[in-house]
């Protein structure tokens, strides 16, 4: 297994390129044809929730709608899947077996594997418990999809098997991308928290190149870093931001993003400087603190308009 990457103290990080207006609508998404319809948008799959937090996954989902993604389909336990399709009625929600900790059970993984073939984005993590199980179900999926086609975002427990199988990405030829915070980024790593914040930009270009994926290594300034060594820096956003459901709406937006075609790199870029400006809008109307994660996502479609390049 390779080494982790280390932080070096007063080592310089790396040159990233900060996330602008400019710059954003120098490097345009992806736009449908205006004579298309909702295939041509994309189709993004989204896989979590549980009974303890069915909310991730309609935060989630909802993000991928915002973002624009065409046709969204949402896999979710049974005990919860009517709640999830009644709080997102413009999905198709499929139901999954539960384990008895209520977890996925690894039975789902071919009902999982025949819908995400037939997606662009699938997001796999938001509000699913034991970390067991959801392993062992990422594992079984970039094991399953055909290399290259689909691009697989992990967030909250979804990353969590790359903690002991950080070469999963790599071995199976997915396009990935994870979304950790400093603390995650620890864990995942093995290191301390402090070690993290100590230069943010050189663990993510390092994390990386180590998990073969895209990187949003989150935080005030967020780095976001691909494994070729391409990099960008955001300083949208505040501390309003920090607050529960706020990680699910952000990768429900990569996956929508990445769901309508842009690249993985671009896909997660965007999403945090999209996020993050939402945050700042919400702080200047509402105030600092106390905005809802939800709020954030009817503020993302006006965000996108006003950086396209006409």
């Amino acid at each position: 297994m390779p080494q982790s990457p280390q932080n070096k103290p007063g080592q310089a990080g790396p040159e990233a390129e900060l996330l602008t207006p400019e710059f954003l609508k120098s490097w345009p998404l992806p736009q449908p044809d205006e004579a298309g319809d909702k295939e041509d948008r994309g189709r993004a799959l989204i896989v979590g929730g549980s009974a303890e937090m069915p909310g991730a996954v309609i935060l989630a989902a909802t993000g991928a709608l915002r973002a624009g993604a065409g046709k969204l389909q949402i896999g979710t336990p049974a005990s919860i899947q009517q709640n999830v399709a009644v709080a997102i009625p413009e999905s198709l929600v499929f139901p999954l077996p539960e384990t008895k900790e209520a977890g996925v059970d690894k039975a789902a993984l071919p009902t999982i594997l025949e819908k995400a073939k037939a997606a662009n984005a699938l997001l796999v993590g938001p509000g699913m418990v034991q970390a067991e199980a959801v392993g062992r179900l990422v594992e079984g999926i970039l094991k399953g999809l055909e290399q290259g086609k689909t691009v697989v975002i992990l967030d909250a427990e979804g990353f969590s098997c790359l903690k002991d199988s950080p070469g999963l990405f790599r071995e199976h030829g997915c396009q990935g991308i994870i979304t950790p915070h400093a603390g995650e980024m620890a864990h995942l790593l093995g290191l301390e928290k402090g070690e993290i914040l100590r230069d943010p930009a050189e663990i993510a270009r390092q994390a990386a190149n180590f998990f073969q994926a895209v990187v949003a290594l989150k935080g005030s300034n967020t780095f976001i870093a691909g494994s070729d060594g391409e990099m960008y820096l955001n300083r949208t956003g505040n501390i309003g931001l920090a607050t529960s459901g706020s990680g699910d709406t952000l990768s429900g937006i990569v996956a929508g993003l990445a769901a309508r075609g842009a690249p993985p790199i671009q896909a997660a870029a965007w999403a945090v400087y999209l996020h993050g400006s939402a945050g700042d809008k919400l702080a200047a109307r509402v105030g600092p603190l106390g905005f809802l994660a939800r709020e954030l996502l009817a503020e993302i479609p006006g965000l996108m308009a006003g950086l396209t390049s006409k």
